[in-house]
């Protein structure tokens, strides 16, 4: 996505949430207001792969969905993400203590897998959401960088698309990247059947 940030001044989360959290268009980070902008193939990326994800669940007959609105509230912060993909646990939403009033999630154990595609607002993918999904116990984070966007601290001088996937193990995400042929390896879905290829052609143009 394409972000701008907006000048109105500090938000608080509540005041977010009441004001925007239909306006699918913004996401809240440390109290400011970030005017998120996607653009046709980052939404082309993005439907493929909710699309794969969510043949994935019915496959494994899970009791989990892809919300079509959903925000993340990180530990303590006035923040609020709005991901691309978010996959949750049905059955763990009952501790959710906004779930019933707005589609809002602050426990990481609601959360199985979170993807974000990559446009200019790379820095707030590669760095500050890790470190806060990280932190929530979120077990699975995608970054789907098909532009080679991100900087070369992580993807490399390159600057070649990359997957990148971080999987929690003992508290702290371990990172593995994808790139070209390369079949994705994820711990949520073992028998999943995805190249990195697959994800940048859906973000072509034709």
């Amino acid at each position: 996505m394409v972000s701008a940030t907006s000048n109105i001044g500090s938000l608080s989360f509540e005041t977010f949430v009441a004001n925007y959290l239909d306006k699918v268009r913004y996401e809240l980070i440390d109290g400011e207001l970030i005017d998120l902008e996607p653009t046709g193939l980052h939404e082309q990326v993005a439907g493929l792969i909710n699309r794969k994800l969510n043949v994935a669940i019915d496959l494994l007959n899970l009791p989990w969905f892809i919300p079509m609105k959903c925000l993340i509230q990180p530990l303590g912060q006035n923040s609020a993400f709005r991901s691309d993909i978010v996959i949750v646990d049905r059955q763990a939403l009952g501790n959710e203590p906004l779930w019933k009033t707005a589609p809002v999630i602050t426990l990481g154990k609601s959360v199985k897998l979170v993807v974000e595609v990559v446009s200019t607002n790379w820095q707030n993918d590669y760095a500050r959401k890790v470190e806060d999904y990280e932190a929530m116990g979120i077990p699975e984070y995608w970054i789907a960088d098909y532009l080679g966007l991100g900087g070369k601290r992580y993807i490399g001088s390159s600057k070649e698309p990359a997957i990148t996937i971080y999987q929690l193990i003992d508290g702290i995400y371990q990172v593995q990247q994808f790139r070209r042929t390369e079949y994705l390896l994820s711990q949520t879905f073992p028998n999943l059947s995805l190249t990195a290829e697959e994800i940048f052609t859906a973000g072509r143009s034709s």
